[in-house]
């Protein structure tokens, strides 16, 4: 119940207010004017990245939002008050989507960043507006508009540093726990994680970063087999992939799980073959040194380099930490450089 990433609601926003009929009513002037007054604008419907938000658990409580619609205008040329917006609070990383098209609307990825989901209805004309030299006595007002009224679908993708994918079982939730604070569910059998968790990497010298355990993948995850297609949307928005191998299995098969990882990922979006990577084998506390360096052996064939810890034991934990850090902070000024060199680029144009 703590972690929702996908919700359906539906979003109303306020009609206008009605314009006025009415005419002036003073003692010494017998024939006054038209003095309706225009009805408010209904209140719009805003979506809101709020940093404090992880999930989309309040959505489960309440699924109808409405703002409020505008006042009807008055006599002696009194228009009506527009009607209070209201702002839907949402995490960071929220796609949303109209919930009947499957049409994305915004991409919220940036804290504050707003979207209008539903615009209010606009305030009806009072009489007063319809004066002119041949009709100096309007009995017409109209109708305010009513709001935009829709069902809205939104999709969480996490914003994390450091993604950790494996296959069921392979110790992430352990090494989430030794990097970070978190305390994830830890159990000898698969399927312990259903969903995924958070943690904060604190490191020497810099910021600290973002970790997310995704739930197990399966072979099949891509087509829906499983926990991993529900979550594999999460690995969308990570800046490094931290493959988890489990070296405690017999042969070939880390290298075959490895390749299962690769495959689902390049099945399920090819651009996340453009990532930093990382392979690293766990449990290696449950081998000894001469099947390490075969399983090093293994990988290196298929052009790959493995890093190599325990999770359970401690042991290699802190030379990975300072390896991740290394490329977030690499990553952290490549983007720095970048947005620099983009704002000089726009302040040379004429």
């Amino acid at each position: 119940m703590g972690f929702v990433d996908e919700v359906k609601f539906f979003v109303k926003a306020g009609d206008g207010g009605n314009g006025c009929v009415s005419f002036r009513r003073e003692k010494f002037v017998p024939k006054g004017g038209p003095n309706g007054g225009d009805g408010g604008r209904g209140g719009s419907i805003f979506i809101e990245a709020d940093p404090q938000k992880h999930s989309l658990i309040d959505f489960r409580y309440r699924s109808h939002f409405k703002a409020e619609r505008g006042r009807n205008g008055q006599g002696s040329d009194k228009h009506g008050r527009g009607g209070k917006d209201t702002i839907i609070s949402v995490p960071p990383g929220s796609v949303v989507k109209d919930a009947e098209t499957g049409r994305v609307l915004a991409d919220l990825t940036e804290p504050g960043q707003q979207f209008i989901a539903a615009h209010g209805g606009k305030g009806g004309f009072g009489n007063a507006r319809f004066a002119t030299s041949t009709n100096r006595a309007p009995r017409k007002a109209t109708p305010g508009t009513p709001g935009v009224e829709l069902w809205l679908q939104i999709e969480l993708k996490l914003l994390a540093d450091v993604g950790l994918i494996g296959l069921p079982n392979a110790g992430k939730s352990t090494l989430l726990s030794k990097l970070s604070a978190a305390n994830p569910k830890v159990a000898p059998y698969p399927f312990t994680t259903l969903t995924p968790q958070l943690g904060v990497m604190h490191l020497k010298f810099m910021d600290p970063c973002i970790i997310a355990d995704i739930p197990g993948l399966i072979e099949g995850a891509s087509e829906g087999i499983g926990l991993g297609h529900q979550f594999l949307r999460h690995v969308e928005r990570t800046s490094i992939l931290l493959h988890v191998i489990d070296a405690a299995t017999e042969d070939e098969q880390p290298l075959l799980d490895y390749q299962v990882l690769a495959a689902e990922l390049t099945a399920y979006n090819k651009e996340l073959l453009d990532r930093t990577h990382l392979v690293a084998l766990n449990k290696i506390d449950c081998i000894d040194e001469d099947r390490l360096e075969e399983l090093r052996a293994l990988f290196q064939k298929s052009g790959i380099d493995v890093l190599a810890f325990s999770a359970k034991e401690k042991i290699g934990i802190d030379t990975l930490k300072d390896l991740l850090g290394d490329l977030l902070e690499e990553q952290r000024e490549a983007a720095k450089n970048g947005t620099e060199e983009n704002r000089i680029e726009e302040n040379d144009e004429p």
